[in-house]
């Protein structure tokens, strides 16, 4: 018997499962996710899922892991401080694809060096220079990015040796990461991957300890963001080819569980769902690079559409218009069934504005500090703001002052110092009697206060707890169905806006079927896969109103865990032949260019170097049956009645099982 462990950490929970021989479902356990150490979420649902199976920690064979740590510390500006050291640009290409917004402030250098097209020298390079310089910053890790370093990194390779070797610190060269043109958007993902080097090793050093102590010996693999599998010492090397990790995982679970070739793919959290295409089997793969925050990478990475839309998304009151409503998301706040548990003080007040005879603004919301967060930096306004906070919830209506602390809390909540509680849709389900995880008065309490505001006729929002609780579910219906269509124009390259298109009233009468002197009909053609612990209750609905099959698996609440152990390990390596003059083919290799005389030579040059280079690589991320497939790519052009050889890329994959401890 070969048992796999699968860990995901999400946003809300850290999710463990157990699974025998590739095949069966042991045991699968949730714990909340404990954001100041990881490590401890990641330990309880391990501790878990082995007291379940019965099982000893030293019978696993793997463990994977996978993670929203990247894609989390880049949307919300944190990481380690950085130089990058930037070869034969100008200053003025730190102004493209966010160069200079990625760097915050962060010491660059820029100096002559660099290659031509062809991969010809165009100045050399001063190694001697860039080390006293390196030697006077102060960062905990250097990016290196040299121009047309996919031609020749011989510039880039020269500037890691240096900077090593006066400083001692981890190098990220922006060729390692990708083979593709575009200096100034290989740097920013340089600058974004040294930028995580640091929290990754954190994350995984302290995962691994945490195993080791529950006595877990197996290897640990991380899930990157195209749903393979590395080794653990390559996510600490090249973290930034782990965002996006989570959710890539889900679309493997889901595959895994369902054995669908064709589906949009819906995971919903805590905090926000996650949307995108299973085709031919596989996760499709964003063109342009994955996108996190504000910027656009030259990663590959699931092309996953992210809505703010989860469980604990926060229900806002929509004060437009005279019937009323409300909408959800897109920030994330702690249920008040949850927060009532860890500060019982929430409930007797809950109670205390329920019996009030006026309701007023901020009843309802709650908020405290944040344990170990760091705090420097702050505008004063904000220090003191945070000074009046404690590790206990306290009503908001109580800590705000004046008008002018509203936007200091918000400020606080974005750099993670202060979390605010409120009513969410985990709320609703425990109004509604569907979820009895926490405490369901709490969310009554909360229901009721939400549903004594009164819309713009005068009249309340919601006569019962219970019509508030179903009014809440029935937008993140709409909501959610929303996002889907959205997917679904954008996967289709519809022209115009997808919101514009997903709400055109011609498109919302054919999903209802209108029959009139028209007759209308839409849906979705492709099945959606619900995932999340909260799906079976939500995306029936869904199903209903986007007129598609749903497929809710079973397991499908741990499907991250699960897509994070059955994945297979994965290693691509691109690379380009070019023609700098007629009869002369050009292969660019890691070692630098090499010239041969017929085309036929150089394709099979460089294929035999990429499938050489790609097979070393799963090798050394712990593959075992690996095989390896080549795509070649030529362009030419017909000039004077022949065909001329322009340039051709060629991609090597290797995939393999991940080696399992014996």
């Amino acid at each position: 018997m070969t048992l796999l462990l699968g860990v995901d950490t999400g946003g809300t929970y850290t999710d463990a499962v157990l699974i025998r021989d590739g095949e069966t479902i042991l045991a699968s356990a949730k714990s909340l996710t404990t954001r100041v150490d990881l490590a401890l979420g990641i330990g309880a649902a391990v501790r878990a899922v082995l007291e379940q199976a019965s099982v000893a920690a030293d019978e696993i064979a793997m463990a994977s892991l996978s993670t929203t740590l990247a894609t989390n510390a880049l949307v919300e500006g944190q990481g380690g401080r950085v130089a990058l050291v930037y070869i034969g640009f100008g200053e003025k290409d730190l102004e493209k694809h966010g160069l200079r917004e990625a760097l915050a402030g962060d010491p660059v250098l820029v100096c002559a060096g660099g290659h031509g097209h062809s991969g010809e020298a165009i100045a050399d390079l001063d190694v001697e220079a860039i080390a006293a310089w390196a030697a006077q910053q102060e960062v905990s890790s250097f990016a290196v990015a040299a121009r047309f370093s996919t031609r020749n990194p011989a510039h880039e390779v020269a500037a890691r040796d240096a900077l090593r070797a006066a400083t001692g610190l981890p190098v990220t060269c922006s060729h390692e990461l990708s083979a593709k043109l575009n200096g100034p958007k290989r740097a920013l993902t340089a600058v974004l991957n040294a930028r995580l080097i640091a929290l990754t090793h954190g994350l995984i050093a302290r995962a691994e300890a945490v195993l080791g102590e529950i006595g877990v010996t197996a290897p640990m693999m991380v899930v990157r963001g195209d749903g393979a599998l590395m080794s653990a010492a390559q996510a600490m090397e090249r973290p930034i080819e782990t965002i996006l990790s989570g959710p890539a995982a889900s679309i493997v679970g889901a595959r895994w569980l369902t054995g669908a070739d064709e589906a949009l793919v819906s995971d919903i959290g805590g905090t926000t769902t996650d949307i995108a295409l299973l085709r031919e089997g596989r996760p499709a793969i964003d063109p342009e690079g994955a996108r996190v925050g504000p910027f656009r990478t030259m990663v590959e990475a699931v092309a996953m559409r992210t809505h703010g839309l989860g469980g604990d998304s926060e229900v806002h009151m929509v004060s437009e218009g005279l019937a009323g409503g409300v909408t959800l998301g897109p920030r994330r706040v702690l249920p008040l069934a949850l927060a009532a548990i860890e500060t019982p003080e929430v409930l007797e007040e809950l109670q205390r504005q329920a019996d009030a005879p006026v309701l007023r603004e901020h009843d309802g919301r709650f908020v405290r500090r944040v344990a170990g967060a760091h705090a420097g930096g702050l505008a004063a306004r904000d220090a003191r703001l945070l000074e009046l906070l404690t590790a206990e919830f306290a009503p908001v209506g109580t800590v705000l002052k004046s008008r002018m602390d509203g936007p200091s809390l918000k400020r606080l909540v974005g750099r993670g110092l202060a979390q605010v509680s409120a009513l969410t849709p985990t709320d609703a389900l425990h109004g509604l009697g569907d979820l009895a995880v926490w405490s369901a008065e709490a969310s009554r309490l909360g229901l009721s206060l939400m549903g004594r505001r009164r819309t713009g006729a005068g009249q309340v929002l919601a006569e019962t707890p219970e019509v508030m609780a179903q009014m809440i579910v029935d937008q993140l219906t709409r909501q959610t169905a929303l996002a889907l269509l959205e997917t679904a124009f954008a996967e289709e390259r519809w022209e115009g806006s997808v919101g514009d298109l997903a709400r055109h009233p011609i498109l919302q009468a054919g999903l209802t079927g209108h029959r009139g002197i028209l007759e209308l009909q839409a849906g979705v053609a492709v099945p959606v896969i619900g995932l999340g612990a909260s799906a079976r209750r939500y995306y029936p609905a869904v199903g209903e109103a986007l007129r598609a099959e749903v497929m809710l698996p079973e397991a499908g609440g741990v499907a991250n865990a699960i897509g994070a152990v059955v994945g297979q390990i994965t290693v691509r390596r691109e690379g380009t032949v070019t023609a700098p003059s007629e009869g002369r083919f050009r292969v660019h290799l890691d070692e630098g260019p090499e010239d041969f005389g017929h085309e036929g030579e150089a394709l099979q040059a460089l294929e035999h170097a990429l499938s050489f280079a790609a097979r070393a690589d799963a090798e050394a991320a712990g593959a075992e049956g690996i095989s390896v497939r080549v795509m070649r790519d030529v362009r030419r052009v017909e000039l004077e009645a022949r065909e001329v050889f322009v340039e051709a890329r060629l991609v090597a994959e290797a995939s393999g099982r991940p080696r399992i401890a014996g």
